[in-house]
C-alpha cells in the first residue's frame, strides 16, 4: 500500500493522492501572510467540508468516514506545504561568518594603522568606487553606525543618471552579507511581518524611495523610535476573532535614493545627506573608467580582495559606548535650518568617527557606573566637520540642489557673455533644459529675490537680471568660518593650540601641524 502524497511539482496545481482518490487543488495556495491561512481555506470551512465528504461519498459509493479521513490527511498535508512555502519565501539569513586568526589580526592592524580614514578611502577607492571619495567615505561611515545603539542615516540626492544608486550599491558592497538588506520595493505592512528581533543592526539599501512610498511612516518610526508595533485582528482556529500585537525592534540603519528632495522631506531631516557630483570632469573619469572595464584593463580579483577585507574590518568592530568631552562647545551656524535636527546629525557623525577608532582609543570605565567608554578626541571632531562641510553647507543653503546648481551654472553663463540680462528662451538653449524644468528653477530664484524680472511679459517673454552674485561663496566662508571657529573656541578652553583646517592633515593626523606664532 503506497503512502498518500501530496505532489506539488507545478504550485498552481496541487495534487493529494491515495489508493482510493486522487485530489487535484487548482490555483495553489496564497502567498499572502497577513492573513490566517484558516481563514481563507475553504477546507477549513464545517459546513462546507461536511458538504464535500457527503456528495463523495455519494458519488463514489465509498464511507463519508473514509472520506472525512482523506480530507483531514489532505488539510493537514496542505498545512505543511504552505507552512513550508512561505519559510522558502523568506529572505535567507546570513550565517555569521567567523574570521580567521590571520583575517583577524590583518583587520585589527588595518584599524590600528596611522591615517586610518585615509587608508580607508584610498581602500575604497581601490574596490571600485570612481571619483566621490568624499561621499563614499561618509557612506562608508554611515553604514558603520547600524552597529550603534542609535545609528545614522543616508539619502543619495541627485537626478537621474549622476550614480547615486550606483555609489549606494558600491559602498554597501563594503558591508558583510549578513548584515544588511536590499529592497527594491515593499508593501505598507511589510516591515511589521519581519521576526521580532530580524532586523536589529542591519543596513537597508532602498535602490529608490520612490518604490517605497508605501513604507514611509514605519520607516520614519524605525529610525527615530528604533522600534516599530502594530496592532491587527485574527481568527484563532475555532474561528473566534482576536488581537495580536507584532513588534518589530531596531535599531537600523537606513539608507535610500531619490531624484526628489523635497518630497522626502520628513525623511531627509533624519538623515546626512549626500549630493552627488554631477561634474563633467566626474562623468570623465566614469567613462575613462567603463573603458578600462570594457577592455579588461581593470584587475577585478583585486577589487574584490580588497571588498573582503573591508568586510572582515566591519565585522571585528565592537560594541562600545562612545563619549564626546566636547560636545557641549559644538555650535552651529545661524543661518542653518532645522538647527536641532542637524546638531543631532552632527553629534551622531562625530561619535561614528570615534567608534571607527576604537582600536586606537584607551578604553575607560565610568566610576560612578562601571561603564566602559571611549573618548572623542579633537582629531575626530576636526575630521567630522571636514567631511561633513559640504552638509553643513547644504543645509545652510535655501535653494534645494537642483535649483543651485542650476543657478549656479547661470551665473556662469552669464558671465561668459559678459551681462547680468537674460531670457529664458536663451537660457534653456544654452543649458540644454526642459521647459517645465527651467521655468520651476526661474520661479523659485524669483521668489527668493536671487532674480528679478526688469522688462517683458508672457506673450513676448520676460527679461530677468541676476541680482545675487556672491550667495554661495558667502554661505562657504561661512562653513569654513565655523569649523575653524568651533576648533579653535574648544581649543581656547583646554589649553591647546588650534588645530588647522586642511583636508590633508584630517585624514593624516601622522603629519606635524605647525603652532601659530
Amino acid at each position: 500500500m503506497k503512502p498518500n502524497k501530496l505532489t506539488t511539482d507545478n504550485p498552481e496545481l496541487l495534487h493529494y493522492i491515495t489508493d482510493r482518490l486522487h485530489i487535484t487543488v487548482l490555483g495553489g495556495i496564497k502567498d499572502n501572510k497577513q492573513n490566517v491561512f484558516r481563514h481563507n481555506v475553504d477546507l477549513y470551512n464545517t459546513i462546507q467540508t461536511s458538504q464535500l465528504i457527503e456528495r463523495v461519498s455519494e458519488f463514489l459509493s465509498i464511507t463519508t468516514e473514509e472520506v472525512n479521513q482523506v480530507i483531514t490527511e489532505l488539510t493537514t498535508a496542505l498545512e505543511v506545504y504552505r507552512t513550508e512555502h512561505l519559510e522558502s519565501l523568506k529572505p535567507k539569513v546570513q550565517e555569521k561568518i567567523q574570521l580567521t586568526e590571520s583575517q583577524r589580526k590583518a583587520a585589527v592592524s588595518f584599524l590600528k594603522s596611522p591615517g586610518l580614514l585615509e587608508q580607508t578611502k584610498q581602500l575604497i577607492a581601490q574596490s571600485g568606487i570612481i571619483g566621490e571619495e568624499t561621499n563614499a567615505l561618509i557612506a562608508y561611515l554611515v553604514y558603520t553606525s547600524r552597529k550603534r545603539t542609535i545609528p545614522l542615516h543616508l539619502m543619495c540626492l541627485g537626478a537621474s543618471g549622476t550614480g547615486k544608486t550606483w555609489l549606494q550599491e558600491k559602498v554597501g558592497e563594503l558591508m558583510p552579507e549578513e548584515d544588511k538588506l536590499e529592497i527594491t520595493t515593499l508593501t505598507a505592512n511589510a516591515f511589521y511581518y519581519f521576526g521580532k528581533e530580524e532586523l536589529k543592526h542591519k543596513l537597508f539599501l532602498i535602490e529608490d524611495l520612490d518604490g517605497a512610498e508605501n513604507v514611509m511612516y514605519p520607516l520614519r518610526e524605525l529610525q527615530s523610535k528604533r522600534k516599530i508595533s502594530k496592532t491587527v485582528t485574527l481568527k484563532d482556529s475555532k474561528g473566534n476573532m482576536k488581537t495580536m500585537t507584532l513588534n518589530v525592534e531596531g535599531p537600523v540603519c537606513v539608507s535610500g535614493c531619490t531624484t526628489r528632495e523635497e518630497l522626502y522631506e520628513d525623511n531627509a531631516n533624519r538623515c546626512i545627506l549626500l549630493y552627488m557630483d554631477n561634474s563633467k570632469e566626474q562623468d570623465d573619469r566614469i567613462m575613462e573608467y567603463q573603458r578600462k572595464l570594457s577592455a579588461g584593463h581593470i584587475d577585478q580579483s583585486e577589487q574584490n580582495a580588497v571588498k573582503e577585507q573591508l568586510k572582515n574590518v566591519q565585522r571585528i568592530l565592537q560594541k562600545v559606548t562612545v563619549r564626546n568631552p566636547y560636545a557641549t562647545y559644538l555650535k552651529l551656524p545661524d543661518e542653518v535650518f532645522k538647527p536641532r535636527r542637524t546638531m543631532w546629525l552632527l553629534l551622531l557623525f562625530i561619535e561614528t568617527v570615534t567608534y571607527y577608532h576604537q582600536y586606537q582609543r584607551e578604553l575607560k570605565t565610568d566610576v560612578i557606573t562601571g561603564e566602559m567608554f571611549i573618548e572623542t578626541t579633537l582629531a575626530d571632531i576636526e575630521a567630522a566637520l571636514t567631511l561633513l562641510e559640504v552638509t553643513l553647507l547644504k543645509k545652510s543653503d535655501e535653494l534645494n540642489d537642483a535649483c543651485r546648481n542650476f543657478f549656479e551654472k547661470l551665473k556662469a553663463w552669464l558671465k561668459l557673455q559678459g551681462t547680468e540680462n537674460f531670457y529664458s528662451k536663451d537660457i534653456r538653449s544654452a543649458l540644454r533644459l526642459s521647459h517645465s524644468s527651467m521655468q520651476r528653477y526661474l520661479a523659485e530664484l524669483e521668489k527668493l529675490n536671487y532674480i528679478k524680472i526688469i522688462r517683458g511679459n508672457r506673450y513676448k517673454g520676460f527679461e530677468y537680471k541676476v541680482s545675487n552674485w556672491n550667495d554661495l561663496e558667502q554661505l562657504q566662508n561661512k562653513s569654513k568660518e565655523m569649523i575653524v571657529g568651533v576648533l579653535e573656541y574648544i581649543q581656547s578652553i583646554i589649553g591647546n593650540p588650534p588645530v588647522t583646517h586642511n583636508s590633508n592633515e584630517l585624514l593624516n593626523p601622522q603629519k606635524k601641524r605647525k603652532k601659530p606664532q
